[in-house]
């Protein structure tokens, strides 16, 4: 079984000191404590110097989550940010925690005994986009499934079925199917199911991670670029696997995206070779 003490919280962050201290709040009133807190600031103005993010960091320290602030530039992408906090963590287990997200009080205790459990590469809460919480969309969470039987690797590409589970993570979606397939779920109670990918909340086992290269691709993508996350977990769940848990306890702030230039995607550097060359 994982405890907090084997966990360490990587949040990447870049001006957005108000999203950052509602990040941290969240963090700092978690039902454990033990964790670690690591923040890769890459912010125009050093973050530790906004007196709400500061406050933060106090009461984290002062309640048994130590947390560590690093300076980290000139910035050269999202997945050299996750690179360089993957190289600050040294404890068995890493979550990447955006800066826009609000955890329940649960949600790394949920975590630590779901990965405990299955015993799989990666677990994580898809983002509640609660602005969408009216918007409901069955077609969108047609593709759902359910881990039943232990979570087990997968090979997911593009061209595969299994991609389409991308839609299950839209907008409100993770609600609605919380909604439809648990009811009212007791305040622990989980259920793993299968993904494409999970963006934002997303607890690996380092080690594993690691083994399979972990971000270290960033050195052949363009700075400007997006999807360093689907890249690495498709890589951690074709040998390990992966899931995706119900209900999700982490909630999207739905501010504006800083990844403003999309159009290099990770996935055709590092899987497309040819199209790349």
């Amino acid at each position: 079984m994982f405890a907090p003490s084997d966990l360490d919280v990587l949040v990447p962050t870049k001006d957005r000191t108000g999203a950052l201290a509602v990040t941290l709040a969240g963090l700092a009133a978690q039902t454990v404590s033990g964790f670690r807190v690591v923040v890769s600031d890459q912010s125009h103005e050093p973050v530790a110097d906004d007196p709400l993010v500061a406050a933060q960091l106090r009461i984290l320290d002062h309640r048994d989550r130590p947390a560590a602030v690093h300076r980290h530039l000139p910035p050269r992408g999202m997945a050299e940010q996750r690179a360089f906090l993957l190289g600050r963590a040294g404890r068995r287990l890493a979550l990447y925690l955006d800066d826009d997200v609000w955890l329940e009080p649960e949600a790394i205790e949920v975590l630590l005994s779901a990965i405990s459990e299955l015993r799989c590469g990666f677990v994580g809460y898809a983002l509640h986009g609660l602005s969408y919480r009216d918007d409901v969309r069955p077609a969108e969470l047609a593709p759902y499934e359910e881990w039943t039987d232990g979570v087990r690797p997968e090979r997911v590409r593009r061209e595969s079925p299994a991609w389409q589970r991308h839609t299950l993570h839209n907008a409100s979606n993770p609600l609605h199917l919380a909604r439809k397939h648990l009811g009212s779920p007791g305040p622990r109670e989980w259920r793993p199911y299968k993904v494409a990918w999970i963006g934002g909340c997303v607890l690996y086992d380092r080690e594993r991670l690691a083994e399979c290269g972990g971000f270290d691709f960033w050195r052949s993508v363009p700075p400007r670029h997006a999807g360093e996350d689907v890249v690495a977990q498709l890589r951690v769940m074709e040998r390990y696997g992966g899931a995706g848990l119900l209900p999700s306890r982490a909630y999207h702030l739905e501010l504006p995206t800083t990844v403003t230039d999309r159009r290099a995607e990770c996935y055709d550097y590092v899987f497309e070779t040819v199209w790349a060359r």
